[in-house]
């Protein structure tokens, strides 16, 4: 047996090791390949009774790098305030002004009842 077949293979820019008969390398080509493309997985669940619609859910989930997402147009995340420090930033510059403009007037009616 030659050597040189049985030695652990390195993934170029990966930094991921892997040797023969692992499955290292393909998921690692798949999930670049899914990352790089995207997918999209969709589907309804629905809960019947005597054909009466109790309940009805749809999944929708879009599974893509980040570059891929902004590239079809999905960045929900940069103004969701709950994941996105510059869309928390602007609603508390926002809250402070009116706080300021608020603790102001207040000052005002103060000094006018004195």
């Amino acid at each position: 047996m030659n050597p040189e077949s049985t030695a652990p293979l390195t993934r170029p820019g990966s930094g991921m090791v892997t040797g023969p008969g692992s499955g290292g390398a393909d998921l690692a080509d798949i999930l670049e390949r899914v990352l790089d493309k995207g997918v999209v997985i969709a589907g309804d669940i629905r809960v019947n009774l005597l054909d009466i619609e109790l309940l009805t859910v749809k999944l929708r989930l879009v599974v893509a790098s980040v570059d891929k997402a902004k590239e079809m147009g999905i960045d929900w995340w940069e103004s969701d305030p709950a994941l996105s420090s510059n869309s928390r930033r602007g609603e508390l510059g926002a809250e402070n002004a009116r706080l300021r403009a608020r603790v102001a007037e207040l000052e005002q009616r103060q000094e006018e009842t004195r």
